[in-house]
């Protein structure tokens, strides 16, 4: 295999490669667990549990996931959301205004937007009218510059996993590969993090924002080879991940079976929406969906985006988006949330056919 057999040294910035981290007052002592007084870091000594700087290396937590995840400690990095772990991967791979990368459009937006803002120059690849990878397609678009290849699987917002020989097959091109799992808790599929210690280009991404229901606490993680980890640690802000934050994880992490729970509401939830958004005559069709969302294509994607949104009911339009004209993409709710959107459809549908 080629993967595994990348210097992921020679892949990253040499800047990155010659620099010397920050080293906070709590990188340098980490004896946490012994009863002291701190008087290294400048801290208010004045005790109301937020007053301490925060473990800049989350090891509870990130020992925690390990467990759950079954990948080692090392091989975890955890950032403010997965948005700030991809914007590190940019800085520390990808030499402004040199290097690309490849994307499969439609896909995940925030590829582009770290792209432009990092000055890299990001190749479009369309998916095929499958939602799958064109991988033909994106071997012609690899040239001396091109670094890395992003996937989202399941993929927002077609929600749809991608095919697992075609991304065995990217990995062996000799690039990274950055595949972003935000969804895979809802999938059938495997997630990529069996394969970590098979392929050290391959970068996984996740995120605790849609599972496990913390979107407010800004919470991502990455799983790769350690010197990817010890690469992206290298430019992590020293205390990225909040007091609050980390308690919170630990928490709900703790507490399993109320995620599991949740998550077979949302796909019995999920097939039960499929079933009843089927009788509406204005809906087109309805794809194939691994994550919490189903992706729509309705007669006319700005006028029942604005009608619902007249009657309370926020969906997000993706008609501008490549493969995704008149196409809606709608979050599974509560059985009550997705009465309410029923409802509404189905008054709407009543008022075109009339």
């Amino acid at each position: 295999m080629t993967g595994d057999k990348i210097d992921i040294l020679k892949m990253a910035r040499p800047s990155v490669v010659r620099l010397k981290p920050y080293a906070s007052a709590k990188e340098e002592f980490k004896n946490f667990d012994q009863d002291l007084v701190y008087l290294d870091a400048n801290e208010n000594p004045y005790e109301n549990g937020m007053n301490r700087y925060p473990d800049p290396n989350q090891t509870p937590l990130r020992y925690k996931i390990s467990e759950i995840k079954r990948v080692r400690p090392e091989q975890i990095l955890l950032g403010n959301g997965s948005d700030e772990i991809l914007d590190m991967i940019f800085r520390v791979f990808f030499e402004p205004g040199k290097d690309n990368i490849i994307i499969n459009v439609p896909t995940f937006g925030m590829f582009e937007v770290l792209s432009d803002i990092n000055d890299i120059s990001c190749q479009k690849v369309r998916l095929k009218e499958s939602f799958q990878l064109d991988v033909p397609s994106i071997l012609t678009k690899i040239n001396k510059q091109t670094k890395a290849i992003f996937i989202c699987s399941p993929n927002n917002p077609t929600a749809n996993l991608m095919k697992k020989e075609d991304i065995l097959e990217i990995l062996e091109f000799g690039l990274l590969v950055i595949i972003d799992e935000a969804y895979i808790d809802f999938a059938d599929g495997e997630s990529w993090l069996t394969k970590l210690d098979e392929y050290n280009n391959l970068i996984v991404t996740q995120t605790f924002s849609k599972a496990y229901g913390l979107a407010g606490i800004r919470l991502g993680a990455c799983y790769a080879n350690s010197r990817v980890i010890d690469l992206l640690k290298k430019i992590k802000m020293p205390y990225n991940v909040n007091v609050l934050t980390q308690k919170k994880a630990l928490d709900y992490i703790e507490r399993e079976e109320i995620r599991i729970e949740e998550i077979k509401n949302i796909l019995a939830n999920k097939l039960l929406l499929k079933k009843e958004l089927s009788s509406i005559g204005f809906v087109k069709q309805i794809y194939p969906s691994d994550s919490n969302f189903l992706l729509i294509k309705v007669d006319e994607a700005n006028t029942r985006h604005e009608q619902l949104i007249n009657m309370h009911l926020v969906v997000r339009n993706r008609t501008k988006e490549p493969l995704c004209e008149n196409c809606l993409r709608i979050t599974v709710g509560t059985a009550e949330e997705n009465k309410k959107l029923m409802s509404a459809l189905r008054l709407l549908d009543k008022n075109t056919k009339s």
